[in-house]
């Protein structure tokens, strides 16, 4: 059913739920798995690597060892991911990437946001569904490390 299975993956703890929900998925379906880092592109920080260079290099390094861990634990499940780093809006950077894959299947983390939160963040998170023009699977299944490698033996993994 799903051939391109892309991840979307920020190393937080809904990020990982989501590597690890799209993972079954894609050992069950045989399918081919992209992991997308997207470093949020914030205009202060931009104006401080102006000034001073540093805190975008830090930033991106950041989250390339955060990508390259999810990359290593799915290789260590049998996959072979493919992963991308981006820096920008990632409602937007999930929906060119998965286009550009051509996904039939995007897993994205689900946070919580208080009423404050999502008025600071704007409606963009809401219509994840409009930018990317395939199955979106918002993972929410947070299981222990014991009930998820069962999962990963019965699909028949590492």
């Amino acid at each position: 059913m799903y051939q391109r299975v892309v991840l979307a993956y920020d190393g937080s703890l809904e990020g990982a739920i989501a590597l690890r929900e799209g993972a079954l998925l894609a050992k069950h379906w045989g399918a081919q798995v992209f992991v997308l880092s997207v470093v949020p592109g914030v205009g202060g920080v931009q104006m401080a690597e102006d000034i001073h260079a540093g805190p975008i290099a830090q930033q991106l390094d950041s989250y390339n060892a955060l990508l390259e861990r999810g990359l290593g634990r799915l290789r260590q499940l049998g996959l072979e991911p493919v992963g991308k780093l981006v820096v920008g809006d990632p409602v937007r950077a999930i929906g060119v990437f998965a286009r550009g894959v051509r996904a039939d299947l995007v897993v994205v983390g689900h946070r919580r946001q208080n009423m404050l939160e999502r008025w600071w963040a704007g409606p963009s998170g809401s219509y994840i569904s409009d930018h990317i023009g395939c199955t979106l699977l918002i993972a929410r299944n947070a299981i222990s490390d014991e009930a998820f490698d069962a999962e990963v033996r019965a699909a028949g993994g590492s």
